[in-house]
């Protein structure tokens, strides 16, 4: 049996549900027609769904129709949910693109064609609605053909000479066998549909299931299935969901190899790095129903029950990550019932997060705040019923924000020196302006005579891993190619972290250098209006700094074309509907990004100094007589070690000096206070271990005293492990805290505990302050363990570096974390770094061996 995945997309309100009702009801797998108005659809299975009669959720069903085993996809229809709809285009073979015929071709249809063919799906077009429209089907097939697809075939009268002669001007190859045969064979026209050169396209109502049983033999007649291969697993995960009972499933399109229940996953990091997940359970959904099997073969779509940290859009496999180019353009503050801690609630609200990645949930640490980005109203009213039926919690949502970026007129060199006591890195990369969409790319020209590859391999990671802040409004970076064009490290003093902030440093002083400019996202409108308020929309669309074609005048209603910013038009749809008393109609979908109209207005209202960012510095750190100096963005590089060319520069020698007198060019050094901050920032607070290690500034070196011989007696290795660090980075413990939180502390303690007694060592697990206000901090034993809840407002990383910066003296103190700023700064403080992963190895070894010692002495063996 052919086995195809068919998606349906359309604009809100064309009715795509309908249409899909209608196929299972005309196929057999639905004994009655479902109807949305009514809120018994087959596929609409969710009661925010059925309240509010439009598609929120992509859901699949199952449809048996002749020799074809058809596995339907309906999506979210609404500009609020496009992410939604792009996700499942992943997994798709096939399209249907559903156009209402009164409608005609929207801006968001147009969006999903866009979609579509950037992914080179083969889409078949049935315009709907026909019993009901004014307009003629000549006239829309017209439309489609000029605004969508000029390679459309009309396929009502397949099989005719004119279908013939029609579908033949769409290839070369097509017409070359109409001239030879008078006719096209049915290998020729279905080749031309799976390559996109023809768009068959046919007309009914689905409602009236008109065109239906036409447009599931055409289905039926002209797919091919896809080719797989037998011997390599390949799969694509393009949405995560939670049943009924709070199951996590893992949706998968299966393309490659065999899958059986009990098999384990191996999932690979963007590092390469391996983790291994089991699989409980393989469902097959059909609605709201599934059936369990004991295996699969490639092309099906399964739902997966027992991994825990896919991501959507990963690739398992040999199938790389997809990317989603729909983009939230709007911030919002989630407004919290009072008594509530905003940090707790952020942790319950993560699973929502790995559902609907684009929701890009965020805690601000500072004011206490969760920040959401969302697409619109329906989609907040939506969240809001979500949180409330899943967790109990009513929220708010204040005004929001606009989402700009920003980006450079043209290309700037910039570079990053970090060179405090015993560390150096030197940086220097070129930012160049690149066409809208393309985000941040990176690249290297730097030779590898002159820096090793695994170090230009870490600052090109380091340039993709952080969310670059621009210096207008310190909104995202995009658009921007990134080349690392000269580097420098030291044979015994560069670390890891050392490139980082020399990367860091180099990114933002060529912003500071550059032409900047602030971009605003736009929206691709069309209203369709009564030729007497022409004037008014087109007056409108002038205050608001859009930009319209010349109308397009039918009878007396006339159409409007054009693009508007966010900004102006978030809001007007409701004034189309009032000034033109219900009969106006305004089609929105999301465009470019493009440069910003009232772009000092908006800058100027954010008021942001980026000189006084101490989180996102432009200058660099040299060193002199013994210690680290700060040097500003605008007069560091006159002391760079290299040219942007990877010279080396004339007043240095070829290889860099850890210390040394500052050149007098440099009239400003920094105080002790500033440089405090900068090594504090990174490396947290460093204590002299001998006297005389210290010098200042401006005096002459002292003698250094020899180093004592004997040394402080070390004990017992000490653990201290930033608890809510190690519960949300290991997959395990993280989906037991999106359930219960305290039953994950409890789990990672007596793990710890388990761990102290085998290896004969103490642990301290932190916690930040504890749930209620006003808490003072409390310290509570369980054997070779200590749990610390920290006091109100102080946080797990200051407490483990204070603690950790008293303690490396003594002992042997390792901190386990993998936040990588915290890393740095445990380092500072003299104390060992171990990330969550590398610990919870460890942690496995040990109850491993914990459990041969348990077999052995069962055994008789000890």
């Amino acid at each position: 049996m052919k086995r195809i995945v068919v998606g349906i997309l359309a604009h809100v309100d064309a009715g795509k549900t309908t249409l899909s009702e209608a196929l299972l009801y005309k196929a057999g797998t639905t004994r009655r027609l479902g109807r949305v108005d009514k809120g018994d659809a087959y596929l609409d299975t969710h009661a925010i769904e059925r309240e509010r009669g439009i598609t929120v959720f992509s859901k699949q069903a199952i449809i048996e129709y002749r020799d074809t085993y058809i596995t339907l996809i309906d999506t979210p229809g609404h500009i609020d949910f496009s992410s939604e709809a792009e996700r499942a285009l992943s997994v798709e073979d096939y399209a249907i693109l559903v156009i209402s015929a009164d409608d005609g071709v929207t801006a968001h249809t147009k969006t999903l064609w866009n979609m579509l063919s950037s992914r080179g799906i083969p889409t078949f077009i049935f315009v709907n609605k026909t019993d009901i429209a004014k307009r003629r089907r000549k006239e829309v097939f017209e439309e489609i053909k000029t605004t969508l697809a000029p390679s459309a075939v009309d396929f009502t009268s397949a099989g005719s000479s004119a279908f013939f002669e029609s579908a033949a001007g769409c290839s070369e190859e097509l017409m070359a066998e109409f001239f030879e045969t008078d006719a096209l064979s049915r290998g020729s026209i279905v080749s031309a549909i799976s390559k996109r050169k023809i768009f068959p396209c046919l007309f009914g109502s689905a409602l009236k299931l008109d065109g239906v049983s036409e447009l599931l033999s055409l289905i039926d007649e002209y797919t091919l299935e896809g080719a797989y291969p037998a011997d390599m697993l390949g799969a694509v995960v393009y949405k995560i969901a939670r049943d009924e009972a709070g199951k996590r499933l893992t949706y998968i399109k299966l393309t490659g190899g065999m899958l059986k229940n009990k098999d384990t996953l191996a999932l690979k990091d963007k590092y390469g790095d391996c983790r291994y997940e089991k699989i409980e359970q393989i469902r097959v959904y059909s609605g709201d129903r599934y059936k369990t099997v004991g295996e699969c073969v490639a092309g099906m779509v399964l739902a997966l029950v027992g991994p825990v940290s896919t991501r959507v859009g990963e690739g398992i496999g040999f199938e790389p990550d997809a990317e989603c180019t729909v983009e939230p353009v709007l911030d919002y503050r989630l407004v919290l019932p009072k008594g509530q801690s905003p940090y707790e609630i952020y942790m319950r609200l993560l699973s929502l997060t790995e559902e609907d990645p684009t929701l890009a949930m965020a805690y601000e640490p500072e004011t206490h705040e969760i920040r959401v980005r969302l697409m619109g109203e329906i989609q907040i009213e939506v969240l809001k019923e979500l949180i409330l039926t899943r967790f109990g919690i009513e929220v708010g949502f204040d005004e929001g924000e606009i989402l700009y970026k920003e980006t450079v007129a043209g290309a700037v060199y910039g570079a990053g020196h970090f060179e405090p006591l015993r560390h150096y890195a030197e940086v220097h990369l070129r930012l160049e302006p690149m066409p809208e969409g393309t985000g941040i790319v990176t690249a290297t020209e730097c030779p590898t005579d002159t820096l090793s590859l695994n170090w230009q391999r870490l600052i090109l990671s380091h340039v993709e891993e952080r969310k670059h802040r621009g210096v207008l409004t310190a909104s995202p970076l995009t658009d921007v190619k990134i080349t690392l064009t000269a580097g420098r490290a030291h044979l015994k003093h560069t670390e890891g972290g050392d490139f980082r902030q020399a990367t860091y440093r180099a990114v933002r002083q060529a912003l500071m250098k550059a032409e900047c400019i602030l971009l605003e996202p736009t929206f691709d409108f069309k209203i369709t209006l009564p030729l007497t308020m022409l004037g008014r929309a087109m007056t409108d669309i002038t205050n608001m700094h859009g930009v319209a074609e010349p109308p397009e005048i039918d009878g007396d209603f006339a159409t409007l074309i054009g693009t508007c910013p966010v900004a102006t038009m978030r809001s007007y749809a409701s004034e189309v509907r009032a000034y033109t008393r219900g009969e106006g109609k305004i089609q929105l979908s999301v465009g470019k990004y493009a440069p910003c109209h009232n772009a000092t207005e908006v800058i100027a209202a954010r008021g942001y100094n980026p000189e006084l960012d101490e989180r996102n510095s432009a200058g660099s750190v040299f060193c002199k007589g013994g210690s680290g100096y700060f040097v500003p963005w605008n007069e560091a590089d006159a002391l760079m070690h290299l040219t942007p060319e990877g010279r080396s520069a004339s007043r240095e020698s070829s290889v860099p000096k850890i210390s040394g007198t500052a050149p007098k060019t440099v009239k400003k050094e920094a105080s002790d206070e500033e440089l405090m901050k900068i090594f504090e920032a990174t490396y947290g607070k460093v204590k002299p271990r001998y006297v005389g290690e210290r010098v200042e500034n401006n005096a002459p070196e002292a003698p250094k005293k020899e180093r004592p011989k004997k040394q402080k007696e070390r004990r017992e290795d000490l653990f201290i492990i930033d608890g809510y660090n190690f519960i949300f980075a290991i997959a395990h413990l993280s989906d037991i805290a999106r359930v219960d939180i305290d039953r994950a502390r409890d789990t990672l303690i007596r793990m710890a505990c388990n761990f102290s007694a085998f290896k004969k060592c103490k642990s301290i697990v932190v916690f930040d302050a504890y749930k209620r206000v006003g808490a003072e901090g409390t310290e509570l034993k369980y054997g070779s363990v200590t749990v610390v809840y920290t006091k109100e407002k102080q946080t797990a990383d200051a407490y483990i570096e204070r603690l950790a910066h008293e303690l490396s003296d003594t002992r042997v103190v390792r901190v386990v974390t993998s936040d990588k700023d915290e890393q740095l700064m445990v380092l500072g403080v003299g104390a060992l770094r171990v990330s969550a992963r590398e610990f919870y190895l460890e942690l496995s070894d040990a109850y491993a061996l914990i459990r041969e010692s348990i077999e052995e002495y069962a055994l008789g063996k000890r």
